[in-house]
């Protein structure tokens, strides 16, 4: 059984633990303030607690990334069902990226984490696709050509991305946009490319 200072956790949840801790470390700070020995800090564990759950840091932010593309695949997921036709769906699978990148200040910027393509990261590159096959499937289904339907779902996420970016970057606040101003433009912007490349 493994103990934190506080005799908190047991062998099975600090895990887990370390995994939320460091979601809202991001959520709070950015990538860059992410590191094994804040996350243990904030964790209340001594600093080489975690590598007896996470070999390295790459394994620790390889999880993280792992839950960050599982909850992106659940909040897209739910904003496709509540949509009724393609177009609508797939513009609402690019709100709830902007939404939740805003949110959570993560999206593909930490999924795509440098050293985390690796076969090791099976658990990652399964949500990913979890995550990006919803965009696929919607944009196979709106676009003239497979093609364009890949160039459209390129183009969504850099969008949804951007909105976000341009939020917690101060660019939007400025201009005295909410969050749900942006998320709104975002699922405007979303449709207009999506009708530009829609089937005629």
């Amino acid at each position: 059984m493994i103990h934190d200072m506080g005799g908190k956790y047991h062998h099975g949840d600090l895990r887990a633990e370390l995994v939320r801790v460091a979601l809202d470390l991001i959520a709070e700070q950015g990538l860059g303030a992410f590191s094994v020995a804040e996350v243990a800090r904030r964790a209340k564990v001594s600093p080489g607690a975690p590598y007896r759950h996470f070999p390295d840091k790459e394994s620790l932010l390889a999880a993280i990334a792992a839950t960050v593309a599982c909850q992106l695949a659940d909040k897209v997921h739910d904003a496709i069902e509540a949509e009724a036709e393609p177009v609508a769906a797939l513009a609402a699978a690019a709100g709830a990226y902007t939404e939740y990148l805003i949110e959570r200040r993560a999206g593909m910027n930490i999924i795509y984490s440098d050293g985390l393509q690796g076969p090791e990261h099976a658990g990652l590159h399964e949500q990913t696709r979890r995550l990006t096959d919803q965009f696929v499937m919607l944009c196979l289904t709106v676009a003239d050509r497979p093609q364009d339907g890949l160039e459209l779902m390129e183009q969504l996420f850099t969008q949804a991305h951007g909105y976000g970016t341009f939020y917690l970057d101060g660019v939007f606040t400025k201009q005295g946009y909410s969050t749900e101003v942006v998320v709104r433009k975002s699922v405007e912007a979303a449709r207009a490319a999506i009708e530009g490349r829609a089937k005629m």
